[in-house]
């Protein structure tokens, strides 16, 4: 607080030399007159004093036989008339504080959050048609009646709170997360598990259903691995009724997978031809100036850097300028040598195998050749795995008669 003052009142650095400067700073304390910072170089003295102490050291330098020479100013009575010199920085100094007051009036920046079901689109066309867009005026926002319009608008949202930021609307609402419930049927109609597959049994647990397969069956797409037509016996083991569950088991079957992938000869690669062409443009929301439409080359690509200054952006002001840099390259056919199809192809078939082990599927052997076939490579080869099959089906209905019933 004490240097704020001092800057605001101005200081000078000084130096004292003569015949008696130890007398001459004894006779500013007993006159009031503040020294601070004094540093000896040999007979001389350096040190700060307040421009209303300077200007009473005229008779004490006189008495003493000293000399007293300003070395520094410090201070705003000394930084002031330097900055009125500059007037184009003044200038620039008040329009900068004016577009801070102006912009402030204003809201530069909407934000959403905790929308799930909702998408940004669906939002961004409600708050237009509610009259709520960037650039609109702070005043002219009722914060209160557009939560209750959010509220109206989405039966989803069962929360809704609107606030201002600085120039930033920030609105953050919270779904309904509740579970949705699926009223299931009081009987069930009663499902089978049937194979996708060809293969052979290696497992099985049951747990509701009739198993209709043991392990080590061979089977074949589409058998009944498990029925969930479950017989109810009479005292002389015949059939009296059917009741239906849903088969539930987990089968491991044994099958084999075919498995193929191709690579053409040739491919297409982009070769840069060193020519690049730079647009700079200024962009506010979504409308930009000096963004060209023409297109410097008939083949290219582009790349755009964008940025805004750091106060905008704590502003929230939605200005931003950047460049677009425009580069020609030219489509080159190349043709795959052996070695780069095999690195390839093998490339994919790890994909592949990856895919199928994050699924479950538990690989035994694999047995894959790269051949050419007319304009390609080829990998062909296939699988031995295993893995978790049952697909479920509804299950058949069969009536017993009254005679056999009753039998």
């Amino acid at each position: 607080m004490i240097r704020f003052l001092k800057y605001m009142k101005g200081y000078l650095r000084i130096r004292v030399w003569g015949f008696s400067p130890e007398r001459f700073m004894n006779l500013c304390s007993n006159k009031g007159i503040l020294l601070w910072d004094i540093v000896r170089e040999g007979d001389v003295y350096c040190m700060d004093i307040t421009l209303k102490g300077f200007w009473e050291l005229r008779p004490i330098a006189k008495k003493t036989g000293t000399r007293v020479a300003v070395l520094e100013r410090y201070g705003l009575p000394f930084f002031l008339p330097k900055l009125l010199k500059r007037k184009m920085f003044v200038a620039g100094l008040f329009l900068t504080i004016a577009f801070w007051i102006c912009s402030s009036f204003f809201i530069w920046d909407i934000e959403l959050n905790g929308n799930y079901q909702i998408t940004e689109d669906v939002f961004q066309s409600f708050l237009k048609e509610n009259q709520v867009k960037i650039g609109m005026r702070i005043d002219e926002l009722d914060i209160e009646e557009l939560e209750k319009q959010i509220r109206r608008t989405f039966p989803q949202i069962t929360w809704a709170s609107a606030k201002l930021n600085g120039t930033k609307l920030q609105i953050d609402v919270k779904e309904n997360d509740a579970p949705i419930t699926i009223e299931k049927p009081d009987a069930t109609p009663g499902t089978d598990l049937v194979a996708e597959y060809d293969g052979t049994v290696v497992a099985m647990i049951v747990r509701s259903g009739v198993p209709q397969v043991a392990i080590g069956d061979t089977v074949e797409q589409g058998t009944v691995l498990v029925e969930g037509k479950v017989p109810v016996y009479n005292e002389d083991a015949t059939v009296r009724e059917y009741t239906y569950v849903d088969a539930d088991a987990d089968i491991l079957l044994e099958h084999t997978m075919a498995y193929s992938d191709s690579l053409p000869f040739d491919h297409i690669e982009k070769e840069y031809t060193g020519r690049e062409k730079t647009h700079h443009y200024i962009k506010l929301g979504g409308k930009s100036w000096d963004l060209p439409d023409d297109v410097p080359f008939l083949v290219y690509d582009s790349l755009i850097r964008e940025s805004r200054p750091l106060v905008l952006e704590k502003l929230s002001v939605p200005v931003f300028w950047g460049t677009v840099t425009y580069r020609e390259y030219q489509n080159v056919e190349y043709e795959y040598t052996l070695d780069q199809a095999k690195a390839l192809l093998n490339q994919k078939l790890m994909d592949f195998l990856a895919e199928l082990e994050e699924k479950g599927v538990q690989i035994i052997e694999k047995n894959v050749r790269i051949e050419k076939d007319g304009a390609s490579w080829v990998a062909v080869g296939e699988f031995l795995v295993r893995e978790v099959v049952g697909k479920s089906v509804q299950t058949q209905k069969t009536d017993i008669g009254e005679t056999e019933t009753n039998e």
